[in-house]
């Protein structure tokens, strides 16, 4: 065997990300060849089909099934989900051995060998993640390597705002394989807002036909003076919706909805006014909102506005068979109900006390409403004033805070603060980071996040699902806007989320940054847009639009 061959092999076992939880390099590789094998077994199906789509194309080898190479030296590449493993590491753990002959991989779950297989992809070197191949009749080595691996976290995720900026099907179904690549199986989609609806509903056609564009969009911050005034807008239709969820379930990822009630409403209001508080504006003289910020304009707490949403979510559940369904349920102005004499008179009916107890009694109504249909509510932190639904879970986005008060109070929680994994906050303190926003949030931060905070019990702790990074597009206009924000910090995050690391000031972030010139040369074959470590590239740049950069180190509230 070729010796530089070999050295490449044994550079690609040191720089998986994210990291596996034992790693045993053995010397040497196994070569795949024009004649080597898939051999599947039940319950591998969709991973083999995976390996054919991918790695085949990126290495232009058949890879046809069998339980024996054609060849004399080409192997086999063998998949099983296996008993003893699922008891050991759990269903989305798995084992890769590597050696001279082939690759046997065994997964606790169809997931489990689905992860390992994005392992597999990863050892064979950077080029395996591109479409095509580089360099016909190329030899393709896999290291001999023993790897056990399985996640820390069950939801290891990224909230997605299209709402904000539409990003069209294509654009999902690229970002569920960057997803997939780093070990990452919740997408959360942000669907609506004040900004635009985004999908689909048969039952309410004008969601769509009015509420899915906007008249023009604010470029930069809100304080800017700059606007685009082109419309913008766009939705997916239901077919849409299944194509997402259904290739998403190919890479057990999760698509977790998210439909905002009772604030972000503006974009339905403007279809459908009645939904409005009537008594207090003209809701007749909205539109979709064109601007960034939190909206004064709130669902009326109406039996009408209830029935509305139980349409909508009817149709909803029908596409997203998600356990999880997130109503928002944040950055609810009571202003509009405090000068309202209808939803005066509703607190009194209802008993709710206040404005506060009406947002409660909102997300109580959709947590009972859901739990009826075996599905569960989970929402932003703001659910907890007023009282929180008995069966809802808490994304805690202001901070720690109220992911705390959750766990301990015994519900489940995500981490997602965003002092520490909001992606659309700046990645560095200079002059020519694109419309800077937040605070510095640089790839060591992200990789120093800790999910778990040490004010909870092991009971407690027991309650965090998992953490995800929230990425909201406000000033993501563009695919490549995109891109640049989220990477490289999600393969910090991915790591966090994935491996069992050492209390953040103990990590090792100089091994981390060594694995890292790996994955760039990955993130490049995959062609993502990435910050660059040295800083933006002139087409990443944006400027003249106004940003909001905060000073200083975030707060650890």
């Amino acid at each position: 065997m070729d010796d530089a061959v070999t050295a490449d092999a044994a550079r690609a076992a040191t720089g998986l990300i994210p990291q596996p939880r034992d790693n045993r390099p053995e010397g040497g590789a196994f070569l795949l060849g024009p004649g080597t094998v898939l051999d599947a077994g039940p319950g591998t199906e969709t991973t083999a089909a995976w390996l054919r789509g991918t790695v085949g194309a990126a290495t232009g080898l058949p890879l046809p099934p069998g339980s024996a190479g054609t060849g004399p030296d080409d192997g086999v590449i063998r998949l099983r989900v296996d008993a003893d493993t699922a008891d050991a590491l759990g269903p989305e753990g798995y084992r890769l051995t590597a050696g001279h002959t082939g690759v046997t991989l065994l997964g606790g779950g169809a997931a489990g060998t689905f992860w390992g297989a994005q392992t597999l992809r990863q050892l064979l070197g950077p080029d395996a993640h591109r479409r095509a191949p580089l360099r016909p009749g190329h030899r393709w080595a896999v290291p001999a390597v023993r790897i056990e691996d399985a996640p820390r976290f069950a939801w290891r995720g990224m909230m997605l705002d299209v709402a904000r900026h539409f990003l069209p099907k294509d654009g999902v179904l690229r970002y569920l394989d960057l997803l997939a690549a780093h070990k990452l199986n919740v997408l959360h989609l942000h669907l609506t807002d004040d900004q635009g609806w985004r999908i689909e509903i048969e039952r309410y056609p004008k969601l769509t036909e009015a509420g899915a564009w906007r008249e023009r969009t604010k470029l930069g911050h809100r304080a800017s003076p700059l606007w685009d005034d082109r419309p913008h807008g766009g939705y997916y239709t239901q077919d849409d919706i299944r194509e997402i969820v259904a290739y998403a379930a190919a890479r057990h990822i999760s698509v977790v909805p998210e439909i905002d009630i009772p604030g972000h409403s503006q974009a339905a209001i403007a279809a459908y006014p009645e939904l409005g508080n009537t008594d207090v504006i003209d809701t007749n003289s909205l539109k979709v909102w064109d601007t960034w910020g939190v909206n004064p304009n709130v669902l009326a707490p109406t039996d009408n506005a209830l029935r509305f949403y139980e349409g909508v979510l009817e149709e909803v559940l029908a596409l997203f068979p998600s356990r999880f369904v997130h109503m928002g349920g944040d950055e609810c102005p009571k202003d509009q109900w405090r000068a309202s004499p209808y939803a005066q008179a509703r607190i009194r009916e209802l008993g709710v006390g206040d404005e506060d107890g009406l947002q409660s009694w909102f997300i109580r109504h959709f947590d009972r409403w859901l739990a009826d249909r075996g599905r569960r509510l989970i929402g932003w932190d703001e659910i907890l004033e007023g009282g929180l639904a008995p069966g809802a879970a808490v994304s805690s986005w202001r901070g720690y805070a109220g992911g705390i008060a959750a766990a301990q109070a015994g519900h489940d929680v995500v981490m997602c603060p965003e002092q520490q994994v909001y992606l659309d906050h700046r990645q560095h303190d200079g002059p020519d980071e694109p419309v800077p926003i937040g605070y510095v949030r640089t790839l060591e931060d992200v990789y120093r996040f800790e999910p778990i905070p040490p004010q909870l019990t092991p009971e407690q702790a027991a309650h965090v699902l998992g953490t995800q990074v929230n990425v909201w597009t406000e000033v993501m206009e563009t695919p490549q806007r995109l891109d640049y924000q989220v990477f490289p910090r999600l393969a910090a995050f991915a790591e966090v989320a994935w491996s069992e690391l050492p209390p953040p000031a103990e990590r090792d972030h100089a091994g981390f940054t060594r694995r890292m010139a790996a994955h760039y040369a990955r993130l490049d074959a995959l062609g993502v847009d990435y910050r660059p470590p040295g800083g933006p590239l002139p087409w990443q740049r944006r400027p003249g639009l106004l940003g909001r950069p905060i000073e200083g180190s975030p707060p650890n509230v």
